[in-house]
Formats: C-alpha cells, sequence, structure tokens
C-alpha cells in the first residue's frame, strides 16, 4: 500500500487503472464485474475508493458547505458560494458545490460497491488480505453515505455495484441508510488493522482506530435525527469512551501541545486517528504549482486576508499564504468563544494574528506632528524595519489613542473587516512550490480530541455529568499549555450544558470542516446563524437544515417519479 493513494478515473466512459510503480491507461467503455475480478483490479479500485476522498476532504465545495453559514464564519471580501452563506434566494439546486459532493460520493460508492460484491470471489489474493480490503471498502462506503445522509437526509441507497446507468432513482429513509452505515463500520472494525500508528500502517490507511470514532459519532448523529434508535447515546458514549480506555495500548494519545496536532510535518501524530492524503502529481489531477483541480487541497489559501495591500510594509509571500479569503471569523468565534485568551492557549496556536514585514518598499513614515505618546523626533522616519512586526492583531480592545500611537498597524477585534482578520493556520503550507500552488499536506479528518468531545456529549445526554465534565476538563486542561493555568480550565457539572458543548467544540474543532453538521445535528442551525452570523440571520429558514438535492440529480432521473428538493417536504 503507498503512501499516496492512487484516483482511479470513472468519470467520461475512460478508466485508468493503477499498479504499485507505475500509472497504466486503460480505456474501457464501462466498469464492469469483471475489472473487480483480479487482484491487480481490485487494488486499482481500492485505491480509487481512497482516491475520492480527494474530491471532499481539502476541496473548496465541502468547505464552502460546512464553513460559512454557521454562527463561526462569513463571507470575506473573496468569497464564494456568498449565497449559501447568506441563505438567499440565489441559493438553489444548481448552485455546482452541491454536485461536487454529491456526484464524487455516489461515483465512489459504486466503486466500494463493486469491492465488496466482487471481491470475496478472488481467488488471486490470500483470505487475510482479501478481507481487509473488503474492510476498508466498506470503511469508505460508510464516509461517503455518512457525508451524503448528514447534508441531504433521505438519499439513494444503492448497497450493490451497478454496471450501467439507470434514469430512475428514489431517496430511502434516513433509517435505512444508517443502517447501512452502522453495519459497515462495525464490520470494518472486525476487518481492520487496530491502530494507525502501529503495525507499518501507512498514512492514510483505513484502521479500526478511525471507523470506531466513526462509529461513535455516526450514534451521536442518529441519536438527534428522525432515526433515532433508544440506545444510541449508549452507543455512541460505549463507542468513543471504550476507544478512548484503549488509546494507551494503541499508541493513541493527546498530544501535549494542542498547537503541534496540525503542525505541517507532524499529521501523523498519535493524536491523529485518519488522514486524507492529497498529491500534485497531474496523473491524479494534481499540479505542482496551481490549483487546477476538484480534487486539490485548497484549505491553505481560503482563511487568509488581503494582507498585501491592507498592511503597510506587506507584499504577498509564501509564508503568510495566498489572500484568498473566502471567509473571517465572526465577533461571536474571536470574542466570545475565544474570551480566554490567557489560560486557553488555543485562538492564538488556532489564529495567525501577526505579520512581520517583508517589504520596505511600503514601509509606512511616522507624520509629523506624530501621535501623543511618540517621540518628537521620530516624525518623518520610517515607523518599522524589515523583520519587525508589520501587523498586530491581539485579541482584545485597546483605545483609538494606542492605536494611533503604535508603530506597526494594530487591529482589535472592533477593526476586523471583510479584508483583514485572523487567519486560521491549521492548514498552512510553506512548503509548497510556489505562491498559487495547492498543498500536498494530508488533511486531518479526526482527532482524538474529538473522540473526546463525543464521549462528553452522549454523557451529557445520558445525564452522566461526572463523566462528562471529565471528558471536557481533559481537552481544556491540555489547551492550557504551557503558559496558562490547568486548574483555570476546568468547569463544573453546573456549567455544563449542550451549548457549552458547543462551544467547546468551536475552540477546539474551528476550522476543521464539521460546524453545519454540528449545529444541524444539535438542531442549533437557525438559532446559531440568527444569532450570531450577521450575513444569514434574516434569510435561514427551517428548510436549511438540509442542502438542496443538486439540480444535476434532478435532471438524470427522468423515469418514475421525480427527484429533488420537491418531493422533501422541507423544500416544497
Amino acid at each position: 500500500m503507498q503512501t499516496k493513494y492512487r484516483l482511479l478515473l470513472l468519470l467520461a466512459g475512460t478508466m485508468a487503472t493503477a499498479c504499485n510503480k507505475q500509472l497504466t491507461e486503460h480505456p474501457q467503455s464501462q466498469v464492469t464485474p469483471a475489472f473487480f475480478s483480479t487482484a491487480q483490479g481490485f487494488q486499482s479500485g481500492l485505491d480509487a475508493a481512497y482516491g475520492g476522498m480527494r474530491n471532499l476532504w481539502g476541496t473548496e465545495n465541502l468547505f464552502t458547505l460546512l464553513v460559512p453559514g454557521t454562527d463561526e464564519f462569513i463571507t470575506g471580501n473573496d468569497g464564494t458560494g456568498n449565497n449559501i452563506n447568506y441563505y438567499s434566494s440565489g441559493y438553489t439546486p444548481s448552485d455546482s458545490h452541491l454536485s461536487g459532493i454529491w456526484t464524487p460520493c455516489y461515483t465512489f460508492i459504486n466503486d466500494c460497491n463493486g469491492l465488496i460484491d466482487y471481491g470475496p470471489k478472488i481467488t488471486s489474493l490470500d483470505s487475510a488480505t482479501r478481507l481487509e480490503m473488503i474492510a476498508e471498502a466498506k470503511f469508505l462506503r460508510a464516509n461517503y453515505y455518512f457525508v451524503l445522509v448528514q447534508f441531504w437526509g433521505p438519499v439513494t441507497l444503492n448497497a450493490h455495484f451497478q454496471a450501467t446507468p439507470t434514469t430512475a432513482a428514489q431517496r430511502s429513509p434516513i433509517g435505512a441508510v444508517y443502517e447501512l452505515i452502522v453495519q459497515d463500520l462495525k464490520d470494518a472494525i472486525a476487518g481492520l488493522p487496530p491502530s494507525p500508528v502501529q503495525g507499518s500502517v501507512p498514512p492514510g490507511k483505513a484502521t479500526a482506530a478511525a471507523a470506531r470514532h466513526l462509529l461513535a459519532k455516526v450514534y451521536l448523529t442518529r441519536a438527534s435525527s428522525s432515526a433515532a434508535q433508544p440506545d444510541d447515546y449508549q452507543n455512541a458514549y460505549n463507542t468513543a469512551s471504550g476507544l478512548i480506555s484503549s488509546s494507551a495500548s494503541l499508541g493513541l494519545a493527546l498530544q501535549q501541545d494542542f498547537g503541534s496536532v496540525f503542525q505541517q510535518g507532524n499529521e501523523s501524530n498519535p493524536e491523529v486517528l485518519w488522514t486524507v492524503q492529497h498529491t500534485t502529481a497531474l496523473a491524479y489531477n494534481g499540479s505542482p504549482t496551481q490549483n487546477n483541480s476538484g480534487t486539490d487541497n485548497v484549505l491553505l489559501h481560503l482563511w487568509v486576508p488581503k494582507y498585501e495591500t491592507y498592511v503597510p510594509g506587506m507584499q504577498r509571500d509564501i509564508a503568510d499564504g495566498r489572500p484568498y479569503i473566502r471567509v473571517v471569523p465572526t465577533h461571536w468565534l474571536t470574542d466570545t468563544v475565544f474570551a480566554d485568551k490567557t489560560d486557553d492557549t488555543r485562538y492564538n496556536k488556532t489564529f495567525q494574528t501577526v505579520w512581520i514585514c517583508n517589504y520596505a518598499t511600503s514601509i509606512p513614515k511616522w507624520p509629523n506632528p506624530v501621535p501623543a505618546g511618540v517621540d518628537p523626533s521620530l516624525a518623518g522616519k520610517p515607523k518599522f524595519s524589515l523583520g519587525d512586526t508589520a501587523c498586530y492583531m491581539p485579541g482584545y480592545d485597546v483605545s483609538n489613542a494606542t492605536i494611533a500611537a503604535t508603530r506597526y498597524l494594530l487591529m482589535p477585534p472592533r477593526t476586523y473587516n471583510i479584508q483583514m482578520g485572523p487567519a486560521l493556520r491549521k492548514y498552512f503550507d510553506t512548503e509548497r512550490p510556489g505562491e498559487n500552488a495547492p498543498s500536498v499536506r494530508p488533511v486531518i479528518v479526526w482527532t482524538l480530541s474529538e473522540t473526546y468531545l463525543i464521549a462528553a456529549e452522549a454523557a451529557y445526554h445520558l445525564n452522566d455529568l461526572a463523566d462528562a465534565v471529565s471528558f471536557i476538563n481533559t481537552i481544556r486542561e491540555r489547551a492550557a499549555y504551557p503558559t496558562g493555568n490547568k486548574a483555570a480550565m476546568d468547569i463544573t457539572q453546573a456549567q455544563l450544558s449542550q451549548d457549552f458543548i458547543l462551544d467547546e467544540r468551536s475552540r477546539e474543532l474551528c476550522g476543521q470542516m464539521v460546524r453545519w453538521w454540528d449545529l444541524v445535528r444539535t438542531h442549533q442551525l437557525l438559532t446559531r446563524v440568527q444569532a450570531h452570523n450577521p450575513d444569514g440571520r434574516s434569510n435561514i429558514v427551517p428548510r436549511d437544515t438540509l442542502r438542496p438535492i443538486p439540480q444535476s440529480q434532478i435532471n438524470a432521473v427522468t423515469s418514475g417519479p421525480a427527484y429533488g428538493p420537491m418531493s422533501d417536504p422541507l423544500w416544497n
């Protein structure tokens, strides 16, 4: 198994198969059962199912559906998908971000179905290898379906390989979709290697630890849905707490420093449960220098403000990133969620708040006369030099007089705007070959810290407040390293609520492609957007707790009942 999983293209009637040493293209009219009947075809299909995840994790499509339009982020100066953030009349089934997720999910679900249906019949693989690969396919299929059911609720359930196109489709009850997801994950847990950090498991490969985490998350999500089962919260708790209890034996552990979890080059640390691997190889739709594909990892660009035009003494560079500024944080996120910037170190480890002067030509000079509090002899002289601070966002308010007397651009939260605000640093890539290049960093999908938060939330709903507080305090105490006071970070049972857990998930998981799902799952999307998102508060309505079925899917169903928003009670 390679570190970078190969992408099998199943589009436009052509298919590219991959072996471990080279890419060999074999044009085909369609993918048939015979393709999965050999060890090479089976491996290529599995590589494709892994590669399909690059259509989700790292792309602007998934980012747009999960990050803006929440309580955490609103549209920035160069925002795309603004209709989604605003929940405006332009937010329709024709929005390409919708089909950009829907289509690859079903493409690679069918790939997984082929692996699961025909894998048991391959005689050229030894039994143990074959069973493990089928378990991987089930893990991946569960992931694709979980994405679909969280966005769209009732979706078409295909559990078997389809070799020929169809013009008819029906939406299945979400209960049936969840049943398949749960069973797939149980099967995956039984057949996968136990840990991502033991036994020479390649980065990005499915493991039982990752499947256990996802299963706990599935139970927690189903527990608040219309398909809820009486034991969902208990199963979520048992699964998450069981993974935590066994973490030491699996070589898994929370990092001492929250800031090291997403540190570049450290993506395989013992806290990381699963990553999606990326590549710039052109054979797999990547590019070493340009963002040119729906599978590129572009997350590094999407949070970067326009520092090169807004901050004197700055020009664009690789270290500070290309300023796409698709979103900016809400004041609620920076001022309330991250209000504690003394004992809780997560704000400054999550966001870039300092920019260092790299462009002498635009260094400003002190006016004449200088502001009060500034040495008059500095009049007409440069305020700072190359390598000095050019901009600082302290995260707390300062007076206008202090701003005027500060040699660099001092920006308290009240001065943040759609051009300039704190930049999420979790996806920065300083080793890319050019400023426009996508990242080849793996995208961290799940961490053990979220397992603790899942266990805490499930325990809260089971009224086991002592356990819930214990799990949360473990996470909060870690957040004090190295400058904060651990004891000051602890909360009591009286402070615990669903709202507090949601806020804690923001502090720990900010920007990690979960927020819209979290708010829908807890039935807080409308409440939170109306309270904290000035862009979307006046437009959001109950139907926005589901995404509209893509128009391309609606148009493709030409036989039988119509498919799409009008068949969904929320969208009629």
